[in-house]
């Protein structure tokens, strides 16, 4: 990090909704403290995205944002420039404001799902299961991609670019996909005792069963899947991994 960096205070922040639980503000707020930096973190809870204009308008020293749901997606028409990752995914979390105040979106959730899965990769998985179709979905669906693991997406409703609904789902599917990744909001706290409506009769010891939720620890999605024998995952690695990824971003 360049001396200018030392010196100067920046401001950094999270764009979403209902989002007083955030991981970020905390983990950046935290990371500031520890490496004597000046900066500061702050939420942008947004009820419309139309808002972020007046937002950015009035923080000064403004250098980079977070982006979480539900805004991944709706965020792209305010950016000036996307990366090329972040082209192909079609959803952004990570956003870059140059000096001459241009708004750059980037995609750091496929860096921070790619490097926290892999360790728990066997030859054996194959094929994914991704449940829900969110912006966060499509960064998940790239890294599987890119690691050679076919997938499908999995929604209540049978829309465009969705292979099976819940109602399509059996024991046989789940058998066949050996990799499960939750990447809708069901299970998060408070509602913990909420979990996708899938057959939990399916999956087995060979199942890696992955829940983008970090609150609680072990979402009711973990849970089962654990009883069942299979290598459980929750969000919290692949948040910190993308938040370092962001940090390293923003001081580019």
């Amino acid at each position: 990090m360049d001396n200018e960096h030392d010196v100067l205070k920046y401001n950094f922040g999270l764009v979403g909704k209902d989002i007083s639980y955030s991981f970020s503000r905390a983990y950046f707020s935290e990371k500031f403290k520890n490496e004597n930096l000046p900066h500061t973190y702050q939420n942008f809870d947004l009820q419309d995205i139309s808002e972020i204009e007046s937002e950015i308008a009035s923080t000064q020293n403004l250098k980079g944002l977070n982006v979480t749901i539900p805004y991944k997606e709706a965020i792209i028409p305010y950016l000036d420039k996307l990366n090329k990752k972040a082209t192909k995914i079609g959803a952004v979390n990570t956003i870059k404001i140059s000096k001459k105040g241009k708004l750059i979106g980037y995609n750091t959730d496929y860096y921070g799902f790619k490097h926290s899965i892999k360790p728990h990769l066997e030859q054996h998985h194959k094929s994914a299961l991704i449940l829900g179709t969110g912006g966060a979905s499509k960064a998940i669906a790239y890294a599987l991609k890119k690691m050679g693991i076919t997938y499908h997406y999995l929604s209540r409703t049978n829309k465009k670019g969705v292979d099976f609904t819940y109602n399509e789902l059996t024991e046989d599917l789940i058998e066949k996909h050996k990799i499960i990744i939750n990447c809708t909001p069901l299970g998060t706290f408070p509602d913990v005792n909420i979990c996708p409506n899938i057959p939990y009769d399916g999956i087995s010891k060979g199942h890696i069963l992955y829940d983008l939720i970090y609150n609680p620890e072990v979402t009711k999605f973990l849970e089962i899947g654990g009883l069942q024998g299979a290598t459980t995952i929750n969000g919290l690695d692949m948040l910190k991994l993308q938040a370092e990824k962001s940090w390293d971003i923003w001081n580019q």
